[in-house]
């Protein structure tokens, strides 16, 4: 039995390493697509990832699951606001890293974590320790140092971490399953892509206008690469512990930081290399203080169980 544990805790690694590898190489895709407007790659992104997801569903069996969404308004409102926030938060990103961000985009979802700390404890009213505490004033703190430098807050960053924060409060808050919520809410927004895509044609001023055909292409693989890490993530998810995911996390934007630095040549100063190391400390406090917590409540459990 402790073998068969043992395999799918692997493979669920694996699933995670992959998925978040995607995550990371994705400004590559990007950048592929740069002859294209960013709100037409935002566009194509989320009318082929509903595609892709929803002929995903069609073959696992999903569609009951999918029309009993419509039978609860709490549930709609739900998948309305993380249509908004996801919506928002692949934008910034684009853009993002077709304007050269890249790095800062990094930066984003290295806070990202300690930002949904900090609404757990708003928001859900979670306590959190005193090593916790200070993994957010070493964040805050990161972020200062580059606003007092550059003489300019990092935009970019802090809205990639809040918006995807607020979605992963969404998330939470609802009970359904990644594939589900993300056709969803791909579905809610689908028409509204599709009429700013028609509408730039009929003006005349797409830049899908005369696109090479492995540009097109590369359009429409945009839902495939929205959904296949997604995917390999909720498989992961299901067989790693929560302690080893919180690591693998930072793997995501570690990859885009190299990518930014040593492939686009973005500027990465000496400020910079002080704020990143101050949000790296702040994450690695974080990781630790949260691997003891777990740890102390898989002990409990254990004696709880042993008791009885």
């Amino acid at each position: 039995m402790r073998t068969l544990s043992g395999k799918s805790e692997r493979k669920g690694i694996v699933y995670a390493v992959l998925s978040y590898a995607m995550w990371g190489i994705l400004p590559l895709f990007w950048k592929a697509l740069m002859r294209i407007d960013a709100g037409e790659i935002l566009a194509s992104r989320i009318i082929w990832s509903f595609v892709f997801l929803s002929m995903i569903l069609l073959i696992v069996g999903g569609v009951r699951d999918l029309k009993n969404v419509f039978s609860n308004a709490k549930t709609l409102l739900g998948v309305f606001l993380g249509s908004l926030l996801i919506t928002t938060n692949w934008f910034i990103y684009i853009w993002a890293v077709n304007s050269n961000h890249v790095i800062e985009t990094s930066l984003g979802y290295y806070i990202n974590p300690l930002f949904t700390v900090l609404l757990g404890v708003i928001v859900l009213r979670e306590r959190i320790d005193r090593w916790q505490i200070l993994s957010l004033l070493l964040g805050l703190l990161g972020v200062i140092v580059i606003t007092v430098q550059y003489g300019k807050v990092p935009w970019i960053a802090l809205l990639l971490a809040i918006s995807f924060g607020l979605y992963g409060l969404v998330k939470k808050l609802s009970n359904l399953t990644s594939i589900i919520g993300l056709t969803m809410e791909t579905m809610m927004i689908a028409p509204v892509a599709l009429g700013f895509v028609v509408y730039k044609q009929m003006e005349g001023t797409s830049s899908l206008i005369a696109l090479p055909l492995n540009v097109l292409i590369l359009a429409v693989l945009s839902g495939v690469v929205t959904a296949i890490p997604l995917l390999l993530f909720a498989h992961g998810a299901k067989c790693v512990p929560l302690s080893t995911l919180g690591f693998i996390q930072y793997l995501s934007p570690s990859i885009a930081l190299l990518l930014g630095v040593f492939l686009f040549k973005e500027d990465f100063t000496r400020v910079d290399f002080i704020s990143f190391g101050l949000i790296w400390l702040a994450l690695g406090i974080y990781s630790f203080s949260r691997k003891e917590f777990l740890n102390s409540r898989l002990k409990k459990r254990l004696l709880r169980f042993s008791f009885h």
